[in-house]
């Protein structure tokens, strides 16, 4: 895959589940953690999605015009930093807020030389970071285990109320039920 595609996993064009304010959010495909409890295990495999290339998702992304910011989720979205980067750029142009919810601890991304990483870190606004911990429950909005951190990049999102912890439920046309967003009580598989 080069640079210029993204293997996606799932777009939801408004959410107020996954961030601040009214957001669209990209799931990407593939994840290196596989965290115990996840709660998007299908998202896993670097084969399956599907593939788009930058230009056109953030096309769909900024075609959402009375959202307020983006959410990357996955998956792993610093798996595909490069290609992830340069949708981030468009929509932080385009004035929208990014948000990025990670695997990786905000240090070891800080710490990283690769250039896709550096290059979305400087296009977010806001990371969620560290890995999914099902034996660490949490209540603080946005964030699925007490283990992980809000990495605030810029000045966007600090201070600001990140809303409260809720879960969205969509039904499409075809009867296919989407389940999105963070659940009061901590999320847990059996």
């Amino acid at each position: 895959m080069t640079a210029d595609v993204l293997q996606w996993a799932a777009y939801l064009p408004r959410s107020r589940a996954n961030g601040p304010g009214l957001r669209s959010v990209l799931w990407v495909q593939g994840c290196p953690f596989r965290c115990p409890g996840c709660f998007n295990p299908a998202f896993w495999p670097f084969t399956g999605g599907q593939q788009a290339r930058v230009g056109e998702l953030a096309g769909r992304l900024l075609a959402e015009s009375d959202t307020e910011g983006v959410s990357f989720s996955g998956g792993e979205p610093f798996a595909q930093a490069a290609a992830l980067a340069q949708v981030a750029e468009r929509v932080r142009v385009a004035g929208k807020g990014v948000l990025v919810f990670t695997g990786f601890p905000a240090t070891a991304l800080q710490a990283s030389t690769h250039p896709g990483v550096r290059r979305l870190l400087a296009a977010a606004d806001l990371l969620v970071a560290g890995p999914y911990e099902r034996d660490q429950p949490c209540r603080q909005p946005l964030l699925a285990s007490a283990n992980q951190e809000l990495a605030y990049l810029t000045e966007r999102y600090r201070g600001r109320d990140l809303g409260p912890r809720r879960v969205e439920y969509r039904i499409g046309a075809q009867g296919a039920v989407t389940v999105t967003g963070f659940p009061p009580v901590a999320y847990q598989t059996t």
